[in-house]
């Protein structure tokens, strides 16, 4: 697996049920009370979170799930922290719905808002540069999905195009991404690494590919 310099390879790699890796990070929680198990899923880009939060989505049904791209739409790569917190966070602790329509939206007439209902059991905060060491205090679990950078690469492209603009603001994201992730380090502070590539045998609807996080 090709990784960025910094980044520490998961070993112990196993199949779980994504119905058991459900019920990990439930319990990874403690006892949360009053408001819904806030759940941090952190990854490079196209590593595969999405497809992953989608999946978890479905295995708890009523889940809740925030997207940072929609934080960070038409305001900053990764600089997104005061607005995330103060709008999603701090209402999601306090145990109320989170409505939130980010500055940027309505500046440039984007229709809609960032919502979670009130009385959902879990949230799922997905996006590159979730699981930082400002944001512990308001994840209660966590999940790093590790995959091969070539992979990751390609699926960008496959979703994004390959057109000049795009390799430009791919290059953009990257100087941003790998220095940030190289100080923070999320994969050793996850409750779960989760494989975003994998030769393992398993059923993509009902199974995932799972490790613990790399020590020290």
């Amino acid at each position: 697996m090709r990784l960025n310099p910094g980044e520490v390879e998961a070993t112990g790699w196993r199949v779980e049920a994504l119905s058991d890796l459900a019920r990990r990070l439930r319990e990874a929680a403690g006892d949360v009370t009053g408001r819904p198990v806030v759940v941090a899923i952190d990854g490079r880009g196209g590593a595969g979170k999405s497809t992953l939060v989608e999946r978890l989505r479905q295995t708890v049904p009523g889940s809740g799930v925030v997207h940072t791209d929609d934080i960070a739409w038409h305001h900053a790569f990764f600089d997104w922290v005061d607005l995330m917190v103060d709008n999603v966070l701090r209402p999601l602790h306090r145990g109320e719905a989170v409505d939130f329509r980010p500055p940027a939206w309505v500046e440039r007439g984007r229709p809609g808002a960032i919502r979670v209902a009130a009385g959902v059991d879990v949230v799922w905060v997905e996006g590159t540069g979730i699981l930082r060491e400002v944001l512990t205090p308001w994840i209660d679990a966590s999940i790093w999905v590790q995959g091969d950078l070539d992979e990751q690469e390609r699926r960008m492209i496959a979703r994004d195009g390959d057109s000049p603009a795009r390799r430009r603001l791919l290059a953009d994201w990257l100087a941003e991404e790998v220095p940030l992730l190289l100080r923070e380090q999320p994969w050793r502070r996850a409750t779960v690494v989760v494989a975003g590539t994998t030769v393992l045998d398993h059923d993509p609807d009902s199974e995932i590919v799972t490790a613990a996080p790399p020590t020290p």
